[in-house]
């Protein structure tokens, strides 16, 4: 545990007590081990999904500092509750189902919403619109990034299971069947937050 965020930023194997580590090792064997105490096995799964974990708490909350911390927390609540993964799922099913009730609670417990509008990532914006084409027109540019902020400013104003829904299956690329693992919820249900989210966005593009 003590090795956590140093053995994050390495990306590689470890050894374990029971054996060398290597990339191969599956994330719910992995989790298995980290059930059983391997602490070089969390290492190894915090390695292969703190990126993902951070861009999709970073699209749920739009706020790098709170981003980091939950994705922190969620991490911890996979050592901690290792022995309660069944297997029934995926690992990263049951992963973003604990990060994302997390995120959703947080932003209960907040205000946020009334802050989004004014929010800003201090990194440069959206971590997925950061490397831009070379050679764009510039006011093609500009004009691609006012259509994205207000693309994303109605996303913010979608239900907190909407904005979860579009952001698992769009951004992540989760099939709906694991959005509705992740959420809890059947996948009929999945289909209408999407359904009722592409609404949405839709009406803002035509008042363009």
């Amino acid at each position: 545990m003590a090795s956590f965020l140093a053995a994050a930023e390495r990306g590689m194997g470890w050894l374990s007590a029971e054996g060398r580590l290597s990339q191969e090792t599956s994330d719910e064997a992995l989790c298995r081990r980290v059930a059983a105490g391997d602490e070089a096995a969390f290492d190894v799964l915090v390695a292969r999904h703190q990126g993902r974990a951070y861009r999709l708490a970073w699209s749920l909350l739009r706020d790098a500092e709170d981003a980091r911390d939950l994705s922190q927390e969620a991490f911890l609540r996979v050592y901690r509750t290792a022995a309660t993964f069944r297997g029934e799922a995926k690992f990263s099913t049951w992963f973003y189902r604990i990060l994302v009730n997390l995120c959703l609670d947080h932003r209960r417990r907040s205000r946020w919403w009334r802050r989004l509008a004014g929010s800003q990532d201090p990194d440069g914006g959206d971590p997925l619109e950061r490397h831009a084409a070379p050679g764009r027109d510039p006011a093609e540019a500009l004009g691609q990034a006012q259509l994205t902020a207000r693309v994303w400013a109605e996303v913010a104003r979608l239900s907190p299971q909407q904005r979860a829904a579009v952001i698992l299956h769009v951004q992540e690329e989760l099939p709906t069947s694991e959005v509705a693992a992740v959420l809890a919820c059947s996948e009929a249900t999945v289909r209408v937050h999407l359904h009722r989210a592409v609404n949405a966005l839709r009406r803002t593009l035509k008042r363009g």
